[in-house]
Parts: C-alpha cells; sequence; structure tokens
C-alpha cells in the first residue's frame, strides 16, 4: 500500500510541474521552470512540514492534536512581536531580532503544547475538544493583543503598526550552498524543516526514546508495565509537537512576510494534519504529502509569472482563486482515503489511567 501512496504522490507533483512546464517553455527554459517550481514547492510546504511533523509527535505518542493551527497562530504573532520589540524598543540589529523572534515562537508554541497536555492527561479532556480550545483561544489571544498593543493611540508602539526588521535571509549566502541551484533560494527555517524530517525518522525509529515513544501510543498499559512513565512520555512529545507548530509559525511573519495579519494561518494546519494522515504517521510519509500541497500552492504562485501564456483552452488557470482550491481539493480527496486506509497509533486520543 506504501508504494500506492508514495506512487500518488509522485503523480500528482510531477502533472502539477508538467502544467507549470507546457505554459512557461515558450519564455523561459525548462530547467529554469522546474528549478522555480522545487523552490517554491519546498518554501511553501514549510509550514506544513513542520505542522505534519507536530503531529506526528503529538499522535506517535497517544494524543490527538487539532490544535496545531492555534499554535501556528499564536507563534506567529508572539514570534512578530518579539523581533519588533528587540529592533523598535531596545534597538537590537535585525539579524538577532529575527533570530530571537524565531527563539520566542518557539516558546510560544511550547507554551501551547503545555496547555495541550494539561487538558488532555492531566485533566483528561476529550482531546479533540481541547485541541478545538487551543485554536479557538489562539484566535482570540492573537485579535486582542494585536489590537491592544499596535493600534491603540497608547499602546507602547503609539497606534503605529511597525513592519518586523526584514525577513530572515537565504541560505545562499553561505559559501558551500551558493552553487546549489533550489537551496540557494531557500532560508533558513526552510532547510530547517527538511533536517528536522531525518533527524524525526531517526529519533522516532532509531532511538530508545522513540521506541517508548511509540509505546505509550500504541500500549500504554504494556508500556506501564514494563516502567515507562506515560504521562511524562506524553508530555515531553506534546511540548515537542507544540515547537514544531511554534517554527511553522515564525515561518509566516519572519520567513515568509515581515507582518501579521489575522487568521494568516489560513487553515495550513488543518492541512498539516491532512499531511500528517496521508503520511501514515510517519515523518517521511508527511514531509512527501506536504510536498504534495506545496507543489498545488506553488502552481497557484508560478502560474502569475506566466498568466499571459495561458492558452484558452486553460482559461480556468488565469483566475488564481479558482487555482488556489487545489490544496484543499486534494485535502478533501486524501481524507476520503482514496488512496487507501491509513492506520493511526492504537492508544491515539485515547486517555490513559494509571
Amino acid at each position: 500500500m506504501e508504494w500506492k501512496r508514495f506512487g500518488f504522490i509522485a503523480f500528482i507533483i510531477v502533472a502539477l510541474f508538467s502544467i507549470v512546464v507546457l505554459i512557461g517553455q515558450a519564455r523561459d527554459p525548462i530547467p529554469t521552470i522546474i528549478i522555480s517550481m522545487a523552490a517554491t514547492t519546498i518554501s511553501v510546504a514549510t509550514p506544513l512540514t513542520l505542522g505534519a511533523l507536530s503531529g506526528v509527535f503529538s499522535e506517535r505518542a497517544g494524543v490527538v492534536n487539532i490544535g496545531i493551527e492555534g499554535m501556528m497562530l499564536t507563534s506567529a504573532f508572539f514570534g512578530w512581536f518579539g523581533a519588533i520589540y528587540f529592533n523598535t524598543i531596545l534597538k537590537f540589529e535585525a539579524m538577532p531580532s529575527l533570530i530571537l523572534g524565531v527563539v520566542i515562537a518557539v516558546l510560544a508554541g511550547a507554551l501551547m503544547g503545555l496547555l495541550h497536555a494539561a487538558l488532555s492527561i492531566t485533566f483528561k479532556v476529550d482531546q479533540v475538544i481541547g485541541g478545538t480550545v487551543i485554536n479557538i483561544l489562539a484566535i482570540g489571544i492573537t485579535g486582542f493583543f494585536n489590537r491592544q498593543l499596535f493600534f491603540e493611540k497608547n499602546s507602547i508602539f503609539g497606534g503605529n503598526v511597525p513592519h518586523a526588521p526584514g525577513t530572515l535571509p537565504s541560505v545562499g549566502q553561505v559559501p558551500f550552498l551558493a552553487n546549489v541551484p533550489i537551496l540557494s533560494n531557500l532560508q533558513p527555517i526552510a532547510i530547517l524543516a527538511i533536517v528536522l524530517v531525518f533527524i524525526s525518522t531517526f529519533v522516532l525509529f532509531r532511538t530508545r526514546w522513540g521506541l517508548r515513544t511509540r509505546a505509550v501510543g500504541e500500549h500504554p498499559r504494556a508500556a506501564d508495565t514494563v516502567g515507562i512513565n506515560v504521562s511524562f512520555m506524553r508530555y515531553v512529545n506534546v511540548i515537542i509537537s507544540g515547537c514544531l507548530a511554534g517554527l511553522a509559525g515564525a515561518y509566516f511573519t519572519l520567513e515568509s512576510v515581515p507582518s501579521f495579519e489575522p487568521l494568516m494561518t489560513n487553515g495550513r494546519g488543518f492541512i498539516s494534519l491532512a499531511a500528517m494522515i496521508f503520511g501514515n504517521w510517519t515523518p517521511l510519509g508527511a514531509w512527501a504529502a506536504s510536498l504534495v500541497f506545496g507543489a498545488a500552492q506553488a502552481l497557484q504562485i508560478n502560474l502569475q509569472f506566466y498568466r499571459e501564456l495561458i492558452p484558452p483552452s486553460l482559461s480556468l488557470l488565469q483566475y488564481p482563486y479558482i487555482v488556489g482550491l487545489t490544496p484543499y481539493i486534494l485535502t478533501m480527496l486524501i481524507l476520503t482515503g482514496i488512496i487507501g486506509r491509513t492506520v493511526s497509533p492504537a492508544a491515539d486520543g485515547q486517555p490513559y489511567e494509571k
């Protein structure tokens, strides 16, 4: 079944790339178009990849996490605010301010992860409801602080909404990466997301910690019997999940655009969950599925450069809002199980009574 899954992923990505190549080859060389599509795909798939990894760590430990969207949104705001505060108020240079903003975003995600862990593990709240609480809380917190800190005349910024001190630079400035066509156009969080996919795979499937994590997600009572602290393992993995979602949030305001907009995550957390499910709760599978969604978004972005070249027979591709539906249509198709069943960890979503 896995070969069918990855075959479907490869087919969709090739199809999306082919559309752009067929339209754009009249103006640009094919290798240039492919490199542009690949770089855009990896970049826009970054928050999805990190969000999917966030879900993998939480759900492999037995805690359903639909609060990834809220964790991303909260981290996007507080990372952005932190970068502005260090740069504008404390007069730090742009780069240290951005790095500290990323750290604050990760910490904000960790705190939201801790809240979700407390609700799900200590108080045994229904985990779907707990995740919904996280999402609603994030909307309220970010909306409130956004108004109070930036739009009130007596705020610390006097009613003026400043921008973050730019965005994180591309890694093309690093000598040994400058000549790599695709990587030279990427930024640090995008590169880090790829690295974290392989680190997560190693941790979950090649270390004692990963074995214990999977044990408490599959059969917590058996894990408890051999001396594994089920609550501790679940707490730490949900906090790790929050950190990864926090890094995804930092992407939106510190690597993509230097500003914050309410609800700017735009459902990426839920698409991340779809990628995690389609990837069968594995880091590599989740990343591959994230690249499908990334390619769908890259299609919309790259077609803007070739809009005047689109033939009348493909006139629907001239409307960005129609092409923009592609990731969401793919999400629905994947969640219907069209490529076969996925098997979640046996104890996923089940509170454990010692």
